[in-house]
């Protein structure tokens, strides 16, 4: 079971959330504005946070950035769920730090075996694969876990797919383009970060590990060795 917290303003779309979620065995908690939901983000720690771009008091994106800065919430999915369907808003999203995105309207059956699916990948409910050695540095696909000198290094799901996107393809440079579409599933051309946002973040996570992503300046980034595994 899983703890979810729903950041609504439409009562009716919040409320069949809430049941559809809870009927899939999972504990909902509903909140009607963004600043009351990063209130009871920080009270229950959530495990998944499903968050409504437009809300009544501030942009779901200036609160999805306040839930990235809470180093308690690190490991917090979460899922944009939004009226805005045009690339750009969904690019936006994913630079700020969103896991997911889900445009309304949606079958709610759907979102509902979408959460599961997140969910899944971040409990590490996946195929068996041999964890990736990297020197001091060890990424566990199945337990989604990252540890350096044997401690664990907490990085959001986004964040866990594109370390292991670039470990599994040691040597080989990744073109930004590349990147978008295996990781974030966003295919060009649109003018975006993404990709320079969330490897500064993953490096700036990793600590020393964060040397193993080199830059290949007008390209994109790889990983390589710095020492014997």
């Amino acid at each position: 079971m899983a703890k979810i917290l729903i950041i609504e303003d439409e009562a009716d779309l919040a409320a069949l959330l809430k049941w559809n979620l809870e009927q899939a065995g999972h504990a909902v908690e509903l909140a009607e504005t963004g600043a009351q939901g990063l209130a009871r983000a920080k009270e229950l720690e959530p495990h998944l946070v499903l968050l409504d771009l437009m809300l009544p008091d501030v942009s779901g994106l200036d609160v999805l950035r306040a839930l990235r800065a809470e180093r308690r919430l690190a490991g917090l999915l979460v899922m944009m769920v939004t009226a805005r369907g045009e690339e750009e808003d969904r690019v936006k999203g994913f630079e700020v730090g969103a896991d997911d995105y889900v445009v309304k309207p949606f079958s709610v059956r759907e979102l509902v075996l979408r959460v599961g699916a997140i969910l899944r990948r971040r409990e590490g409910s996946v195929e068996w694969k041999a964890p990736l050695v990297f020197g001091d540095l060890v990424v566990d696909p199945v337990a989604h876990r990252v540890s350096w000198k044997g401690k664990e290094i907490v990085i959001t799901a986004l964040e866990f797919k594109l370390l292991t996107t670039l470990l599994e393809r040691e040597g080989r440079v990744q073109s930004r383009e590349a990147l978008l579409l295996d990781v974030w599933d966003i295919k060009v051309p649109v003018v975006t970060r993404t990709v320079d946002t969330h490897v500064q973040r993953l490096r700036d996570k990793l600590g020393e590990a964060g040397e193993l992503i080199e830059t290949v300046r007008g390209v994109g980034y790889r990983v390589k060795r710095r020492g014997p595994a």
